[in-house]
């Protein structure tokens, strides 16, 4: 599993270096905006922002993950329950309200050719086809190594094992084993999502030369960073990864915006954000990120928790629960003003 996790994040990121020098050149009509403008200014801010986000982005992955050292982050207590809920909050707010307008705005730019751009709304179908995608992945991952365990443990049971109370073990050792591959599954896919679009909006901010735009970028990002990484710390610890697993996953989250900002900065003298291919290009993996968030918060954060029995067993935890829910979307949409 963690293999393939790093062997997606290196193909995407060949892919993204092997696309650069494609999207820096071409011509556009469109002029890029000349005001406010200060290299100097801009780059004090874009340092300031990669040690922000990363220190933020290490810290939020690691908070649950030391559920174990803290009992009160344990994924046992009621309060992970609210935690994640924010934090699922916080990623369905990045989906639908971020990441999805940004592709819009790309895929429906001026700068690109009426026909096929405007002929056909590419960004809704973008989202489409990586939410389905990402359902046929879930489903295909979860069955495949829910059929490997199956042969490999459960029928050993059967075979070795006649009694009444070992069957009985057998069964319950198969669905705890099945629940922890589910787990692993969503947090390898929901990293890939997050990757994806973090990775943009490093380039982006890197590529801004305007402090006026970057300053309330970096709070903000800061913020988002903190709460995405709560999120996917949430599952990663779920998921029970071993700690080369674990530090891993968290290195990959919380060096990928950072590391996007640095590639932003390396380009900035010669990128054009209002070049054709760029805009294709962002906006392509821009909708894909989108449909890949909004699936997972709904289906795999939020109505896996709010189904689970400990929740609906308990009216108090519930309205707990769809009250963080709310202040993560809200509170991350209100950012929306400024990033």
């Amino acid at each position: 599993m963690i293999t393939s996790s790093r062997s997606l994040c290196i193909i995407f990121f060949c892919i993204l270096l092997v696309l650069l020098p494609n999207i820096v050149r071409g011509e556009c009509t469109c002029d890029p905006e000349d005001d406010d403008r200060d290299k100097t200014q801009a780059l004090k801010y874009k340092l300031a922002a990669i040690a922000s986000i990363l220190v933020a982005g290490a810290i939020g992955v690691y908070l649950p993950v030391l559920g174990k050292t803290i009992p009160a982050l344990s994924p046992e207590r009621k309060i992970f329950f609210l935690i994640k809920a924010f934090a699922a909050g916080v990623i369905l707010s990045t989906g639908f309200v971020h990441v999805l307008p940004d592709a819009f705005e790309n895929l429906t730019s001026p700068c690109l050719d009426e026909h096929p751009w405007a002929d056909f709304p590419f960004t809704g179908f973008a989202a489409m086809v990586a939410a389905i995608g990402t359902l046929m992945i879930d489903a295909f991952a979860t069955s495949y190594a829910t059929s490997y365990y199956r042969k490999s443990h459960f029928g050993h049971v059967h075979v070795h094992t006649h009694a009444t109370h070992g069957h009985a073990h057998g069964s319950i050792e198969y669905a705890g084993e099945s629940e922890l591959l589910r787990h692993r599954v969503i947090s390898l896919v929901l990293e890939l999502g997050i990757l994806v679009h973090s990775v943009i909006i490093g380039i982006s901010l890197g590529t801004s030369e305007s402090p006026k735009t970057i300053k309330p970028l970096v709070a903000a990002l800061t913020f988002h960073q903190f709460f995405e990484g709560m999120g996917l710390g949430g599952c990663i610890t779920q998921a029970k990864f071993k700690s080369r697993g674990v530090a891993i996953l968290a290195l990959f989250f919380s060096l990928t915006t950072p590391a996007g900002i640095a590639i932003g900065i390396g380009i900035s003298s010669f990128y054009d954000e209002n070049d054709p291919t760029a805009l294709i290009v962002e906006g392509i993996f821009n909708a894909a990120a989108a449909g890949i968030l909004i699936y997972m918060s709904l289906v795999d954060l939020l109505a896996a928790d709010f189904m689970n029995p400990k929740m609906q067993d308990n009216k108090r935890l519930q309205f707990g629960a769809h009250v963080s829910l709310l202040l993560g979307a809200g509170c991350m949409s209100l950012l929306a003003k400024w990033a």
